[in-house]
């Protein structure tokens, strides 16, 4: 269906444009928000009665954007961004990136606005960047993209870790880890206590009988 614009909707036209739109998206959307209005007679003749004044806005809105298409070409922009030593990019440099650069250096600019080659930039480099301002206007940026190098660090092996020779001398005391070391001290003693006494240790049976007959009572002593 038929609509009169409004108001300025980018892309869609600017306010006083006659547009061809879904009737779904007219009654939903443009209808409700007073961006839009039925395309029939009454609302003709209030536009044209509107005409003058419509124009002259335009003209404002075109001496504005070649005010800001100066200054935004002028714009040296520069962004830094994580980079490996061959230059590609940790991320990406998006429109969203050169907005929020721009908003920075104090131009508010929608995304919208904002065209990428390629829709990205992953290296160093220079590129450029198209700003749509208004109607045909448009400004080209230079952007120089810088790499910031990411030191890595080298991890330590457990083996050439300090203290590791401590902790394994310590670990030889500690209940539940023995070292073979330890284990082998362990089984000495018991080696010796299924060998049996030795034979030093054993007293002889002479000191034995000797001992048993002094300990015995002479025979025919008066009771």
């Amino acid at each position: 269906m038929k609509v009169i614009l409004n108001k300025d909707l980018s892309p869609l036209g600017e306010e006083g444009d006659v547009k061809d739109v879904a009737k779904g998206y007219a009654r939903n959307f443009l209808f409700p928000r007073g961006i839009a209005l039925p395309y029939n007679d009454r609302t003709i003749k209030l536009f044209e009665s509107r005409r003058e004044e419509i124009e002259a806005r335009k003209a404002e809105k075109r001496n504005d954007a070649a005010g800001l298409k100066e200054k935004l070409e002028s714009l040296n922009l520069e962004i830094t961004m994580p980079a490996g030593a061959n230059g590609k990019l940790y991320g990406a440099v998006t429109g969203q990136t050169v907005m929020d650069e721009l908003a920075k250096n104090g131009f508010q600019i929608e995304r919208k606005r904002i065209e990428l080659a390629g829709s990205s930039f992953k290296n160093v480099g220079k590129y450029k960047v198209i700003i749509k301002l208004y109607e045909s206007a448009a400004a080209e940026i230079t952007i120089n993209v810088l790499g910031q190098e990411v030191k890595t660090e080298t991890k330590t092996t457990s083996a050439t870790r300090p203290g590791r020779r401590r902790r394994d001398f310590e670990s030889r005391d500690r209940p539940g880890e023995r070292t073979e070391e330890g284990k082998a001290e362990e089984a000495r003693p018991a080696a010796a206590e299924a060998s049996g006494p030795s034979v030093e240790a054993l007293p002889s049976d002479s000191a034995t009988g000797s001992a048993e007959a002094g300990s015995a009572e002479p025979a025919g002593l008066p009771q």
